[in-house]
């Protein structure tokens, strides 16, 4: 089989480049190797949360050119990422993944424990705040569903309270969402998601909601709603008499899931392929270019394309590996930047920012990947398998995965 683009990985960026590269007539074939990090997403969507000394970032435009020369944002050139940003909120809205905010300022999300970390967009209808000190409510009450233990109230409500907000929490149920209690592996936020897509049994759930609700600025409730599309959410705002804003919870991420359907829905739709649960296992070069690929599902089938990108992730996604003596990539045993020394690769305080967490592929500044010091032709990387950056120290994992990808689709575009 010949495609113009063969994409190995289906996460945030894959999808993303896959997209994008759709839209303009190439034939691509996505190769996903199963779900991705996606879902355990927040809902939110981070370009730079902090600086390189662990400071809050409240304008992420202003601050990356401080960042380090080897980040992928460096490789893009800080003059273009504004345009990039906006060009990612555009096909998350085009995918039908609404979200607010802006690559020029900050908001505040909240996260599972109800503290609050800077974000670039979040999806919409979920609770944000403009400010790190003052939150927008006076008075709230936080409802979970009985026996949801992915909602830690207790910790959210301490946080909220911190900050001077009245808080009370409160809990409901129905027949439908008690049945599914029976069972501990059954009450996850995905779950939830599937049963509340009914709309008798949502309408059920806005009936306790509005039985138990008091005088409050705002009902504040977990986020398991929408698997598919956000039709659910949008209804039960409709049916519940107070104003309903959702925070995140503990994985699985009923947000993330919504995103990674949604952004596949728009690629097939474009005339993209995905090869599902399949997982690309070694590939042939010649004259410097990556020539074709075999996968594990299709062993006596050899795919064929013009151009490769690699967005296999890091090491959750396996897109990286070690053993005991390196780190390595393991499809096409591409140059990595990590330390030689395992000794080297964690520190021994958990909550200082671990060195693996920036080891990653080797590119040059097209995001050509490197193999044997040679920048391959034809292959590229992009998102959380580059080397450069901490995803988590820095908050910027997903603005990683969308501007790299947007980048290095559209010098493929203009390539030919």
């Amino acid at each position: 089989m010949r495609y113009d683009t063969i994409i190995i990985g289906g996460g945030l960026s894959g999808l993303t480049a896959g997209i994008t590269l759709a839209r303009t007539g190439k034939r691509v074939c996505i190769v996903s190797a199963g779900q991705n990090s996606l879902h355990f997403n927040s809902g939110s969507f981070d370009l730079l949360g902090y600086d390189n000394n662990g400071e809050v970032v409240e304008r992420p435009l202003d601050a990356i050119p401080e960042l380090d020369d080897k980040h992928p944002y460096k490789k893009i050139g800080a003059g273009k990422i504004g345009q990039l940003a906006d060009k990612a909120k555009a096909l998350l809205d085009e995918a039908g993944v609404k979200v607010t905010g802006n690559s020029a300022q900050n908001h505040y999300r909240f996260t599972p424990l109800g503290t609050l970390k800077p974000a670039w967009l979040t999806t919409e209808g979920y609770a944000v705040s403009q400010q790190k000190d003052v939150l927008p409510w006076e008075k709230t009450e936080l409802l979970n569903i009985q026996g949801f233990l992915d909602f830690p109230t207790e910790f959210i409500a301490t946080n909220l309270k911190k900050h001077g907000v009245d808080c009370q929490v409160k809990a409901f149920t129905t027949d439908e969402l008690s049945r599914i209690r029976k069972s501990p592996t059954e009450m996850r936020a995905t779950n939830i998601a599937k049963v509340l897509s009914n709309k008798d049994a949502l309408r059920k759930a806005a009936d306790r909601i509005n039985a138990i609700s008091g005088e409050t600025d705002v009902l504040l409730m977990p986020a398991v709603l929408g698997f598919s599309d956000d039709e659910s959410i949008n209804e039960l705002k409709a049916m519940v008499k107070k104003p309903v804003e959702y925070l995140a919870t503990l994985p699985p991420s009923v947000s993330g899931a919504r995103t990674a359907n949604l952004l596949k829905r728009l690629f097939t739709r474009l005339g993209g392929t995905i090869l599902v649960g399949d997982t690309a296992n070694s590939g042939v070069f010649k004259d410097n270019r990556l020539v074709s690929i075999t996968t594990d599902n299709l062993p006596d089938e050899t795919l064929y394309a013009d151009e490769f990108i690699l967005a296999t992730g890091s090491f959750m996604s396996h897109g990286l590996q070690s053993n005991y003596q390196h780190v390595f990539e393991p499809v096409f045993n591409l140059d990595v930047d990590a330390a030689e020394a395992r000794s080297e690769w964690t520190k021994e305080d958990a909550f200082t920012a671990q060195p693996y967490m920036e080891f990653g592929v080797r590119t040059d500044k097209d995001f050509h990947a490197i193999k044997d010091g040679k920048a391959v032709s034809n292959l590229f990387a992009i998102g959380s398998v580059l080397s450069g950056h901490n995803g988590i120290r820095l908050a910027d994992g997903t603005g990683v995965s969308l501007l790299t990808a947007l980048q290095v689709a559209e010098t493929i575009t203009e390539r030919k």
